[in-house]
């Protein structure tokens, strides 16, 4: 006999929700592959991110430079 769906308890829902064991590998997969990414997203922030950015203001400084002898001409 199934409860009154009106008069389910919290309790209730939340053993179901931690009985509920579908979607645990897909979750461990999740977790794992964060901690693997965590480091390697840490690394390019701390030591790579400034080399790509001062590429690109050395990028964009070349550019207006070659726009200002455009204009000049």
């Amino acid at each position: 006999m199934r409860a009154d769906p009106k008069k389910v308890s919290l309790w209730t829902i939340l053993r179901r929700v931690h009985d509920d064991e579908e979607g645990a590998v897909s979750l461990e997969t999740i977790l794992v592959v964060a901690l693997i990414a965590l480091p390697v997203l840490i690394f390019l922030y701390k030591v790579g991110w400034p080399r790509i950015k001062q590429y690109f203001i050395e990028g964009l400084d070349e550019l207006e430079e070659g726009q200002d002898e455009f204009i000049a001409e």
